[in-house]
C-alpha cells in the first residue's frame, strides 16, 4: 500500500520511522510519502492560510495550495481514497480501518488552523475522518493514528496473522480479554489458574467470558451491538448485567 500525506509539518512524521511501521517501510510493505504543502502556495511568502469570509475566529487553510498539492500528489484518476483528517468527520473505527486497508492508495490531508476552505472538500476529498470527539491543533497526530491503525492490518506487517485478528477491538465487537506472562506470581498477584491448565477449551471459554465482562463494564454501548449468543446473554444476566 502507498500512503501520501499532505501536511504543513512534515517533520512530525519522523515518529513513523520507528517500531512496527518503521520496519514495514524498510521491508517495502508500506510506501509512506510525506509532502509539505507550503511549496505549492503561489503567495510571495508561501503562506497557506487567510481570514475566513464572513468573519470569525482564527484562520482557514486556503483552497489554492491544497488543491494544487492534491493534484500534484494524487492526479486523477486516483485509485484509492482521498481523506481529510477533521473533527467533523466519520469517527475512525476498527471496521473502517479494515476497509481502508484494502485500498491500493490513501491520500491523507492534514487540516490545520480553524479548518480548510470548503471547496477543497467538495471537489477533492472522498472522506472526512475524525479520531475522536475532541479537538486537536491539527491533523498530523490523527493522520499518524490512522496510518498506524491501517498499516498494521497489511499482510506481513505484524509477526503473526493472529495478532491483527485477536486484539482489543475484534470482529465480534467485544473488548479483548486480560492477558498475563511470566512470572506466575508477582507481589502476591497470581495468574488465573485456568491459563495454566493446558485445557484450551476452558481457556477459550474463560477468555470469552472475560471479554463479555470487560465490555459490559467499560463499553456497554459496544455490548448491545455485539454478536453474542442467547446462552451468553443468560450468563451475563446471572452476573447482574442486563442488556435490556
Amino acid at each position: 500500500m502507498r500512503i501520501d500525506v499532505l501536511t504543513l509539518f512534515p517533520q512530525m512524521f519522523s515518529a513513523l520511522d520507528a517500531s512496527v511501521i518503521g520496519r514495514a517501510r524498510q521491508a517495502a510493505l508500506l510506501d509512506l510519502q510525506v509532502h509539505d504543502i507550503r511549496p505549492y502556495s503561489k503567495r510571495k511568502h508561501k503562506n497557506t492560510d487567510d481570514y475566513p469570509f464572513g468573519g470569525g475566529a482564527g484562520m482557514l487553510m486556503m483552497v489554492q495550495p491544497l488543491v494544487d498539492a492534491i493534484r500534484s500528489v494524487a492526479p486523477r484518476p486516483f485509485i484509492g481514497k482521498r481523506i481529510l483528517l477533521s473533527p467533523r468527520g466519520q469517527v475512525l473505527t476498527q471496521e473502517l480501518a479494515q476497509e481502508l486497508s484494502r485500498e491500493e492508495r490513501l491520500l491523507l490531508v492534514c487540516g490545520h488552523y480553524e479548518g480548510v476552505d470548503e471547496r477543497v472538500i467538495e471537489s477533492h476529498i472522498d472522506l472526512e475522518i475524525s479520531v475522536g470527539d475532541y479537538v486537536l491543533t491539527g491533523g498530523e497526530l490523527p493522520a499518524m493514528v490512522l496510518i498506524d491503525c491501517v498499516a498494521r492490518l497489511l499482510d506481513g506487517v505484524l509477526g503473526s496473522e493472529e495478532s491483527a485478528a485477536d486484539e482489543s477491538f475484534s470482529s465480534d465487537g467485544l473488548l479483548e480479554y486480560p492477558q498475563y506472562t511470566r512470572p506466575r506470581v508477582f507481589e502476591g498477584q497470581e495468574v488465573p489458574e485456568v491459563l495454566l491448565s493446558g485445557d484450551h477449551a476452558r481457556i477459550q471459554a474463560w477468555r470469552r467470558q472475560q471479554s463479555l465482562l470487560l465490555t459490559a463494564q467499560r463499553r456497554p454501548d459496544m455490548l448491545r451491538q455485539a454478536d453474542i449468543s442467547a446462552q451468553e446473554r443468560q450468563w451475563l444476566k446471572e452476573q447482574g448485567i442486563s442488556l435490556d
